[in-house]
């Protein structure tokens, strides 16, 4: 890096924190600290509500992925627009109607303390574990690709997040998040642009897509109806929607954002925003990934992106077998890029040449078969490596292929990013452990100020023990799989209470705590036997929970059981 890339770096993230704890001094109530004085406009919101969602793992890995798997992994997204409709028709009004300050408040009123206390105690597992994973993933990649130490690079990260998310609360997070959306976009829209200028000259846009597609980078819907396959238009439509609506509507970290606006249609205008520009927003991020994957098809690529494992392969006995697989490596490249070139010459002269089209498969499945020979080398030389690079491959273009100055302004996009996540994850965990679980359980009887005091110290330690869990994080997983994954280990069985809550009114409180602990214990089992896609644990874990709650309250009316509720 370059010192103007430092002081762009510098410069972006100091005024994020300066401006989002200036700007937002003095909160004087539970209500204005929590909920922002409920007077964000609708924008605002959906701004916020995109931010909290795009952390830094989501500009991380995505292009990873894209550049591995191509586009399929949009279908994730084919649910949301379709879950901000229900939770803008069901959620949202029947929230603000109660007045309450987090989503678990409502189901106190609905059930009891019992399922009110277990919902946010789930909330807190998997957004106390989510936050720190969002800490985490950042500081672990730029530690390895800049050289910088891990634990410092976390450090950084998590006390920046908590100056101005204490200092603040709600309104600080809203406010900051605005600057770092603009940053972020500014930041991909540049980068997209500087990689088509580094393409050759003679190539198209309509080209450069179809050698994307020869490449399988553009499959972008697939139909197949198998559950074992992660991606898919169903797993992406039912698991997604279902992931969506537990998501948005009922993870604190993103009620809390909407639960701010300044009147019901204000929330709603802003989850609809999100529901319009999240799956383009995606998009476009993932189209950045193939073009780098375009990028290295006329540049020389590295046989793995992780420099940590590159310098303990060589650093062993296999260092010689290593360098032979590059060597095959940059002749394949060269191959690639004439055959590239000529298919591309047979596109414009408008005729379908299936040789070049099956040679470009064919260098690519060789490609392939040199990448794995490589992580088999990388493995010996230290057996407890992960060969997933997939994580490394944007920020490894950035470093070394961006120009100055705007090398910092990327690294600033994926701080921003990992610093907007991370504040309203803080936010959310300190303000469910104030309301749902300190006010109510231990101390009803206080001032305002006394309850914004401890929120405040609730989002310090929270902030710490984001911190502590991101210092024992394990990258198993591409990264934005993997905080997908914890969230629909748990998400579905919340999901399943609220929309019990909302719309079978004979099912009681005791039937849909025991039902939801039956539940959720189903599905670590479930998840732990590894027999369905991630995305269907969410399907799966909301319909358990109706189930066997209803099949409960069954047995209770059967025998005449009585039920305590509290109103």
């Amino acid at each position: 890096m370059q010192l103007i890339d430092w002081v762009i770096l510098c410069a972006t993230l100091l005024f994020i924190v300066v401006y989002g704890s200036l700007k937002t001094l003095g909160s004087k109530n539970v209500e204005e600290y929590i909920l922002g004085g409920n007077n964000t406009p609708w924008w605002t919101v959906g701004l916020s509500v995109m931010a909290t969602q795009a952390s830094a793992i989501t500009f991380l890995s995505t292009p990873g992925q894209a550049y591995h798997d191509g586009m399929g992994f949009v279908q994730f997204y084919f649910g949301l627009p379709l879950a901000m409709v229900v939770i803008c028709i069901t959620f949202i009004p029947i929230y603000h109607r109660l007045k309450v300050f987090t989503a678990y408040e409502f189901l106190e009123q609905r059930f009891d303390i019992k399922t009110r206390t277990l919902a946010s105690l789930l909330f807190l597992i998997q957004r106390g574990l989510g936050t720190g994973l969002t800490i985490y993933a950042p500081a672990i990649i730029m530690s390895s690709l800049l050289g910088w130490n891990l634990n410092l690079m976390t450090f950084i990260i998590g006390v920046m997040v908590i100056i101005y998310t204490v200092s603040g609360g709600t309104k600080a997070v809203n406010m900051t998040q605005k600057q770092q959306m603009f940053i972020i976009m500014s930041g991909l829209f540049i980068t997209f642009y500087i990689i088509l200028s580094y393409l050759p000259e003679e190539l198209s846009f309509d080209n450069i897509l179809h050698i994307a597609g020869a490449n399988d980078k553009m499959n972008i819907v697939d139909f197949s109806f198998d559950p074992e396959k992660r991606y898919t238009i169903w797993s992406g439509v039912a698991g997604g929607f279902f992931l969506a609506l537990a998501y948005f509507g009922t993870d604190q970290s993103q009620v809390q954002r909407y639960l701010s606006g300044k009147s019901v249609r204000e929330s709603q205008m802003g989850l609809i925003m999100n529901g319009l520009l999240k799956v383009p927003m995606q998009f476009f991020i993932l189209l950045i990934g193939v073009m780098v994957f375009i990028f290295f098809q006329f540049h020389s690529a590295p046989l793995h992106f992780n420099p940590n494992n590159v310098e303990s392969v060589n650093n062993s006995i296999y260092k010689n077998d290593y360098h032979a697989l590059e060597g095959q490596l940059e002749e394949l490249a060269n191959e690639k890029k004439e055959i590239s070139m000529l298919y591309v010459n047979q596109l414009n002269q408008d005729y379908d040449n299936k040789e070049l089209h099956n040679r470009v498969v064919s260098l690519n499945s060789r490609e392939k078969e040199l990448r794995d020979q490589a992580k088999e080398l990388i493995v010996k030389a230290n057996n407890g490596a992960e060969t997933n690079d997939k994580d490394y491959v944007f920020l490894y273009f950035i470093l070394n292929f961006l120009p100055k100055g705007l090398v910092g302004l990327l690294l600033a996009v994926i701080f921003s990013a990992a610093m907007s996540s991370s504040a309203s994850g803080l936010n959310a965990l300190a303000s469910t452990t104030a309301i749902d679980l300190y006010k109510r359980n231990v101390s009803k009887d206080k001032s305002d100020k006394h309850f914004v005091d401890a929120t405040k110290v609730f989002t310090l330690l929270w902030g710490i023990i984001a911190i502590l869990f991101a210092y024992v994080g394990s990258l198993v997983e591409n990264l934005i799989q993997l905080v997908n994954i914890v969230g629909s280990i748990f998400y579905g069985t919340v999901l399943g209470i609220f929309l019990v809550a909302f719309y079978i009114k004979y099912i009681k409180a005791e039937a849909i705590f025991f039902g939801a602990v039956i539940s959720q214990l189903a599905i670590f089992y479930i998840y732990y036997i590894d027999v369905v896609s991630f995305l269907w644990l969410n399907v799966i874990g909301a319909a358990l929970t109706i189930i066997t709650s209803a099949i409960i309250q069954f047995f209770i009316n059967s025998t005449g059981s009585s039920v305590i509720e509290v109103e």
